[in-house]
């Protein structure tokens, strides 16, 4: 594992640079198909490579860059009474979580959120996708404040707001619209704590410009299969994604 992330070691090690690359392309498939999920991707892959508290930074610069771009393409279809109780409860997660990732090695909480995942996956499997209970907008409260924690702490709070989405039951458009409306509110203020905490270098900057293209051609491909699939589809593909997810924190929680 390398012990420094920035432009001076991808620009020396060009295969370290393509790895680096595809996963962020991968990343940014995948956000901008289903809405969400390049956080934890990058997160998830880049740390087998770099350490964690070098990895976050960066990857939530990549974030935010994916955040502007799709919130601006699908602005008019941004749900904002949905960021009612989602916001403040992300709020108080992000200020919490990053505080554990300063203080604490943040691996410690990765079982919880593979559990949670998992059995939240389980029961939408149970019920189908599609016939999801409707809740109230009250939840977004507990399960943003859960968001706001693990996006501090994992580079990405989508889980429980994909949760919170798919059981507003917003069509696919207005679901990735209002998740990066959130997205791009807590990150710009996950920036200002980052910098507080010390966790954001100068130097993670340099890698974040070497890896920005990988990230916009993702947008680009994966904005174009966003467009086509079935409502079906695009639910089905989130609790795939989860799944995945949740399996990486259990196995990684318990080893």
């Amino acid at each position: 594992m390398h012990t420094q992330l920035d432009a001076a070691l991808l620009l020396s090690q060009p295969l370290t640079w393509l790895l680096a690359g595809l996963i962020v392309f991968a990343a940014g498939y995948v956000r901008a198909t289903i809405g969400f999920g390049s956080g934890l991707i990058m997160v998830g892959l880049l740390t087998f490579m770099f350490p964690i508290k070098l990895v976050v930074p960066m990857v939530l610069l990549l974030d935010i860059v994916g955040s502007i771009l799709l919130s601006g393409y699908d602005f008019k279809h941004i749900r904002w009474p949905e960021l009612s109780w989602l916001l403040p409860g992300s709020l108080v997660g992000m200020v919490f979580g990053a505080w554990l990732l300063y203080s604490t090695p943040a691996q410690h909480l990765t079982l919880f959120l593979g559990f949670f995942l998992a059995l939240y996956v389980l029961y939408a499997l149970w019920v189908k996708p599609e016939r999801l209970p409707r809740i109230a907008r009250g939840w977004g409260l507990p399960l943003g404040t859960f968001g706001g924690v693990i996006g501090s702490l994992y580079g990405g709070g989508g889980p429980p707001l994909v949760a919170y989405f798919q059981m507003r039951k917003l069509e696919k458009r207005a679901f990735r619209a209002t998740f990066q409306g959130i997205a791009l509110i807590d990150n710009v203020i996950r920036i200002g704590l980052y910098v507080f905490f010390g966790l954001l270098a100068f130097s993670q900057v340099g890698a974040f410009f070497l890896l920005l293209p990988a990230m916009a051609v993702g947008l680009w491909f994966g904005n174009r299969l966003h467009l086509r699939i079935s409502e079906v589809a695009f639910l089905r593909a989130t609790l795939l994604l989860l799944a995945i997810i949740a399996l990486k924190y259990l196995v990684s929680g318990f080893v």
